[in-house]
């Protein structure tokens, strides 16, 4: 069994500077602060312009999870973004948590309109458990999407800027 979401996150910024702040490990600090996370290394590489390789290893807590999921990952979770520019429009993006079972991959897209910048993310969910796996899955969900939107916040004032 598998979940998708599809999340669209929107900036009042050109495409290029939408593309900037998300290579910028500074903005992707930003956001694991205002996601509250216990702890994180951002890495972006290659410094400067181009394609880049974004890596945002994180831990949060696990507290006001429901037991079962708590059960699963234990009192805090290590969670791993990883999205690999192929372009400054375009992206693979995996997230994993390291020791437990699935997995998360998908694409983020980013398209201007207008002076407007749609950052599309776009991923596929599973969790190999049996019995409990679905609801894992909508658990995991509600929290990337959550995550999405604590990011496109962070995201509009960091362009404000």
């Amino acid at each position: 069994m598998t979940k998708q979401i599809s999340h669209d996150l929107t900036y009042d910024a050109p495409l290029e500077s939408v593309a900037a702040m998300l290579g910028d490990p500074t903005f992707r600090e930003e956001v694991c602060d205002a996601q509250h996370v216990l702890g994180r290394d951002v890495t972006v590489a290659p410094p400067g312009s181009g394609p880049k390789h974004v890596k945002i290893d994180q831990r949060q807590s696990a507290k006001g999870l429901p037991s079962f999921a708590t059960r699963i990952v234990g009192e805090t979770i290590q969670i791993v973004q990883e999205e690999s520019w192929t372009s400054s429009s375009q992206a693979d993006l995996t997230v994993a948590i390291p020791g437990k079972p699935g997995d998360m991959s998908g694409t983020i897209r980013l398209v201007e309109t207008g002076g407007t910048t749609t950052q599309t993310v776009e991923l596929t969910i599973k969790v190999g458990i049996p019995l409990v796996g679905g609801k894992v899955e909508g658990l995991v969900a509600d929290l990337l999407l959550k995550a999405l939107k604590t990011e496109n916040l962070v995201g509009r004032d960091y362009l404000s800027r």
